[in-house]
């Protein structure tokens, strides 16, 4: 059995998940403080390619991306890489369509955020970048973790975007989920089944860890009553602020 495939889907999730973690909690950040009308209008845009079909998020993508189109045509003049039927196209793909379920988780986790840590900490000087890393999130940290496995997950099975931006080219582009598709189009239900038997594993290892997540995140708020900042995430952000107040 040829590997790549697999080689390549793990490489593209873990790209796409990092790309989606830290625009996420950008995005989350912001938009968790914005007005009630600006924070309903982001959540559309930014919510959308949950919604959409993926061939619809894939043809978007090449009438952005594509070599005779604005953005790939200075691509490929100007730094001579094309931006489509490149192994790296598959990452494109996957940042959209992973992305809406890292934003939402992590938009979720800063909104149950007690605020008043982080107005604590701005009292004493600290900019919103400190508050964020060193406040919000160590207290957000389940929902963060949560969301950043599920977008990997969904990079990893992620196929009809991911089919139409990079197509199936064996040892260049070629996927799991392509290559479950190819290998059942030419009739090697054989080879598609030892695929799909490989996907379900690790899909199964991902369900697993989001359950980890999700159990130590439901004792946190179970011991919340026992802790004066409300959590223990929150009590040990409460004592990096009276540190650093000390400090000044």
């Amino acid at each position: 059995m040829d590997l790549f495939p697999l080689a390549n889907s793990l490489r593209v999730a873990a790209i796409s998940t990092v790309v989606v973690f830290l625009l996420g909690i950008a995005l989350a950040n912001v938009v968790s403080r914005a007005p009630r009308v600006v924070r309903g209008l982001a959540d559309v845009v930014l919510t959308l390619p949950l919604v959409l079909p993926p061939t619809v998020v894939g043809f978007l993508l090449l009438m952005l991306l594509g070599p005779r189109r604005p953005l790939g045509a200075w691509a490929l003049s100007a730094l001579g890489a094309r931006l489509t039927m490149v192994w790296y196209a598959a990452v494109f793909a996957t940042v959209v369509v992973s992305f809406p379920l890292m934003y939402r988780t992590a938009r979720g986790a800063f909104e149950s955020f007690d605020q008043t840590l982080a107005d604590a900490a701005r009292t004493l000087g600290r900019s919103n970048a400190w508050v964020l890393w060193h406040v919000k999130m160590p207290c957000c940290r389940q929902g963060i973790v949560a969301g950043a496995v599920l977008a990997f997950a969904r990079a990893l099975g992620e196929y009809g975007a991911t089919s139409m931006v990079c197509g199936y080219m064996p040892g260049s582009t070629a996927t799991v989920s392509t290559t479950v598709y190819q290998l059942w189009r030419t009739g090697d239900n054989a080879g598609a089944l030892a695929w799909v038997l490989v996907n379900l594993a690790i899909s199964c290892v991902v369900l697993v860890a989001l359950n980890v997540v999700q159990g130590r995140a439901a004792g946190g708020r179970g011991a919340a009553s026992f802790s004066p900042a409300g959590s223990a995430a929150e009590a040990v952000a409460a004592e990096a602020v009276v540190a650093e107040g000390g400090a000044l």
